[in-house]
């Protein structure tokens, strides 16, 4: 494990030396690797460095290596660094990101030099979460969606998520024809025309959340996707990441409860003057409309995905019934 320019680690941590001591993870596709440092003669103990080389060609897990593929991985990684360049800084602790030390360009390569959250008490990754436990997560998708709310996403994509229609025509291709690819392009139009813009994560499933050991406190990462759009977005994809079907429908009323009530205290919070009853009612409409978006994405790149099932299903029919 090296860094591709230990002198710009040292520089802006201020250390006098940094040993890679752990490989976190690598990146998908192979574009590269984040690596926990331990640094030494400075006040920091570690950092997390996130290294991004793309390949020349990509290898996708799941079949996906066309060029349109490979541009959006591209850009995505610009995204990220613009997200911490410009923007994560303007996140307080109750929609907590990791403090960015660092950003460099060299060529194809990026180097992003982030704050360590195992060490910040935030060590904990959890796959799925109880009722209980989800709220911390609902509150820092509230507060981040109204610490944002009517922002323009500058430097960032201007439609947040991954999956949305404009960059995935090739899984709307694969999909079997009927009601719900007929409807592809109305579901789209309808978060997009959205009255009530936030900047939205893009990729919020509970694996890019990071827990405390007492569960009450989170941070979030992985902001390769974040730009602007309807935050129920977010929520949508946040719950089909940790709950199974039963456990969705059992709580999907408690969850847009929770939400929408941190949400109105966020807004207060972050003295912004948009109608909270406007903003509730639309973006409650649109709840459906996110979930169907997400389940026609799945329903062309991985049509045997657990995520698909029979709440989803429904879910998807009701937004089709109601467009």
């Amino acid at each position: 494990m090296t860094i591709t320019n230990q002198p710009f680690l040292l520089e802006k941590t201020g250390a006098s030396h940094a040993d890679p001591i752990e490989m976190v993870q690598s990146l998908w596709s192979g574009y590269g690797n984040i690596i926990r440092y331990q640094l030494y003669g400075c006040a920091l103990e570690t950092v997390i460095v996130k290294q991004i080389s793309p390949p020349t060609q990509s290898q996708h897990p799941r079949g996906w290596n066309t060029d349109r593929s490979h541009q959006r991985k591209l850009k995505s990684y610009q995204v990220e660094a613009a997200w911490y360049e410009h923007w994560a800084n303007q996140c307080d602790n109750q929609c907590y990101v990791p403090h960015c030390y660092g950003v460099n360009h060299e060529g194809p390569c990026t180097t992003i030099i982030l704050e360590d959250l195992d060490a910040a008490s935030l060590s904990l990754r959890k796959q799925n979460l109880t009722p209980q436990e989800l709220e911390p997560c609902l509150s820092w998708l509230a507060h981040f969606h109204a610490r944002f709310m009517e922002q323009e996403p500058n430097n960032l994509w201007a439609i947040g998520s991954y999956w949305h229609l404009q960059t995935r025509p090739d899984e709307l291709d694969t999909m079997e024809n009927g009601a719900l690819k007929n409807a592809a392009a109305t579901l789209d139009k309808k978060l997009n025309d959205a009255k009530f813009k936030t900047l939205i994560h893009g990729d919020a499933k509970v694996a890019n959340f990071c827990f405390s050991e007492n569960g009450e406190k989170v941070a979030a990462v992985d902001f390769q996707y974040v730009g602007g759009g309807c935050g129920m977005k977010d929520l949508a994809y946040f719950m089909g990441s940790c709950l199974d079907e039963q456990t969705c429908a059992a709580v999907k009323d408690f969850c847009l409860e929770f939400y929408f009530s941190e949400l109105r205290l966020a807004l207060a919070h972050y003295n912004h003057a948009v109608s909270f009853k406007q903003l509730e009612k639309e973006w409650r409409s649109l709840f459906p409309v996110a979930w169907a978006d997400f389940h026609r994405f799945l329903m062309g790149w991985m049509p045997s995905h657990k995520k698909i099932n029979s709440f989803s299903t429904q879910i998807t029919e009701q937004a089709l019934r109601e467009l």
